[in-house]
């Protein structure tokens, strides 16, 4: 590796990061090769930077998703090693890299009198903490029926011209890479998109700590407030940031109020419910929840396909259906991660020559599907079912016939055939010797149920739930 580390009262100038981009690149080159360079690292380049920022370009959205999938830290530590000051880095896309430019909301010290300056480089009044990913928008989203809800008002919000009185504030909450982020990007994309005038902010709750903390070391909070409150929409991502954090938490609080009383919108993203956080405020919690609270659930087996579905048409990539099948059935955790498998198998079929089939899918990702991988079987898919509806297991097996029996039976088929990889020739053996094509009228019965009875659904979806978790 390269010494030349930064030395003290450096000029960081044009030519200062340069060069030390064109370092970071000879490291890599060393460390992965020629070929793996060639592929992934020539093209990039340095298109912005600040004295702890820098912002990277990657020639298409593939090359781009995979470097953060799988070369991100190397980079990040390079950058770090040889100039510790660089705290953030950003990849995008060459092709957006203009467009977004100007979407980063900045504050610039005031060397004359030490003062934090708030200010911003936007467009349409729309101001972001960091630069929005243009694959989140609406028109990428895949509507499904645990994301409905949350889309609906998502597109509500975003197409309003005022502030939404029945979704104010609109509170949408789930794990991880269930499609949070995406939701709250589109929003914004939305209204930079349109002729509106709104003025909105965006960014997550620690980057509001920050410039809150930063606003009171410089005795400026009056700009600080000022900043935020004279907003229309303001959209705070992963607001369990501040729990255990009393004075970000006090003036977050008076934020709110203000913004609600002004009639201003508000968009809150979390990983839990307002009553499920911790070492926050009652009245905080209360607020939170005033308006429309939207669950954004985990995927179901036909929300993942369509996602995948979606993804590859995007790429204008041919994956065969089977494959597409097989990662939905065996990725369950979020999207995030499943849209990085997909991305791999491409990148394997595209780079090295893989033809993608279930085999060879298998290959790639086996270290990621024994992560994902639940100890799952039909034995414990019955025994749950039959537990749950309250009758025997041997009544699994058994040819009777009562409604009692009969229902229960096709659900524990249909979770044999999402949550295993059985055949339904093993799953007909292990339900009495029946044949498969009793199995597959078992799953078409419970596919329709789920379609016509709400109720049904979310039964099904439980039991699924219970047995993945």
């Amino acid at each position: 590796m390269n010494t030349l580390l930064q030395q003290p009262n450096t000029t960081k100038d044009e030519l200062y990061f340069h060069e030390l981009w064109s370092s970071v690149k000879r490291d890599l080159r060393h460390h992965y090769g020629e070929a793996v360079f060639k592929s992934w690292f020539s093209k990039m380049n340095m298109v912005d930077f600040t004295d702890s920022y820098i912002k990277l370009s990657a020639p298409t959205n593939f090359t781009r998703d995979w470097i953060k999938a799988n070369y991100f830290d190397s980079i990040r530590q390079l950058l770090a090693y040889y100039d510790s000051s660089i705290t953030r880095v950003d990849i995008v896309t060459s092709a957006i890299d203009h467009q977004n430019s100007d979407l980063a909301f900045s504050t610039q010290q005031n060397t004359d009198n030490n003062n934090q300056q708030y200010s911003t480089k936007s467009s349409n009044n729309v101001i972001f903490s960091s630069t929005l990913d243009p694959r989140f928008t609406f028109d990428n989203f895949v509507v499904g029926r645990p994301n409905e809800l949350a889309y609906a008002a998502a597109t509500t919000v975003a197409e309003s011209p005022t502030a939404v009185a029945k979704s104010n504030p609109l509170f949408l909450y789930g794990g991880v890479g269930l499609g949070k982020t995406h939701l709250m990007h589109a929003i914004a994309w939305h209204i930079q998109n349109s002729s509106s005038k709104r003025k909105v902010i965006y960014m997550s709750a620690e980057k509001f700590m920050y410039q809150f903390v930063q606003s009171l070391r410089n005795k400026d909070v009056m700009s600080f407030k000022e900043q935020f409150r004279s907003v229309d929409v303001l959209m705070i991502d992963d607001i369990q940031f501040i729990c255990g954090k009393d004075s970000t938490q006090e003036e977050f609080f008076h934020t709110f109020n203000a913004l609600i009383d002004n009639k201003r919108q508000m968009v809150i993203s979390c990983d839990r419910s307002p009553s499920d956080l911790d070492n926050i405020e009652e009245r905080i919690k209360s607020r939170l929840g005033w308006g429309l609270v939207a669950d954004v659930h985990s995927t179901t087996y036909e929300l993942r396909l369509g996602i995948l579905q979606s993804k590859v048409e995007q790429l204008a990539t041919a994956v065969p259906l089977k494959v597409l099948e097989f990662l939905a059935a065996k990725i369950t955790s979020n999207v995030r991660e499943l849209e990085g498998a997909l991305n791999k198998v491409i990148a394997h079929s595209t780079l090295v020559g893989y033809e993608i089939t279930i085999e060879n899918t298998q290959e790639i990702l086996r270290d990621l599907l024994r992560s994902n991988q639940k100890t799952i079987t039909i034995d414990s898919i019955q025994k749950k079912v039959a537990e749950r509806y309250n009758i025997k297991i041997s009544d699994m097996s058994s040819s009777r016939r009562s409604r009692s029996v009969t229902r229960p039976r096709q659900l524990a088929m249909y979770l044999a055939k999402r949550l295993t990889s059985k055949s339904l020739v093993d799953i007909g053996k292990a339900f009495g010797k029946k044949d498969h094509t009793t199995v597959m009228h078992a799953i078409k019965t419970v596919e329709d149920l789920s379609k016509q009875e709400q109720e049904f659904e979310d039964e099904v979806r439980l039991l699924m739930r219970i047995l993945q978790n």
